[in-house]
């Protein structure tokens, strides 16, 4: 591949990356902020809500993340910067962080959704365990959110610490 070729495929991986990060806290940002305005609605509504919330995660947010470290892996070889830098290794971390406060946070939403399901079907509803799960998918939510936000200042900024 030419010299030209490289760079341009550089730009390319580079603008799927950004891509994929702004889809990644996006899509979470705005799932949570519509699951979260649903929660004094009625049933029907906030079953809507948290079918579009599951629904978006496998759609969007899914893709992302995985679209993020393999273009990011990419990148870093390309670019030429030390994998072992520690802006890097604290984006890792971070980025690990957000993950593994995302997979409860689906986990939930899938629960939260699937009892809300059996309620509009003439089920049985435990609204105390419904609302301690929302509470628990609203805190989970915060680091992963925050996470995110120092992950994309490290990858802007790139410190030399």
């Amino acid at each position: 591949m030419s010299l030209s070729g490289l760079a341009d495929a550089y730009l390319l991986i580079k603008t799927l990356h950004v891509v994929s990060a702004t889809i990644l806290f996006g899509t979470g940002l705005g799932t949570a902020f519509f699951y979260w305005s649903s929660r004094n609605s009625d049933d029907s509504t906030r079953l809507f809500a948290a079918r579009t919330t599951v629904r978006a995660d496998f759609l969007f947010t899914l893709p992302a993340v995985i679209v993020q470290p393999l273009t990011g892996m990419w990148l870093i070889a390309r670019a030429g910067f030390d994998p072992g830098a520690a802006w890097l290794v604290t984006s890792y971390a971070l980025y690990i962080l957000a993950g593994l406060c995302w997979l409860p946070v689906v986990w939930l939403q899938i629960r939260m959704k699937r009892m809300l399901e059996a309620k509009l079907a003439g089920g049985e509803f435990d609204d105390a365990a419904f609302e301690r799960m929302r509470r628990t998918w609203f805190w989970i939510g915060w680091p992963a959110f925050l996470s995110l936000i120092v992950v994309f200042f490290l990858m802007v900024t790139k410190p030399a610490w």
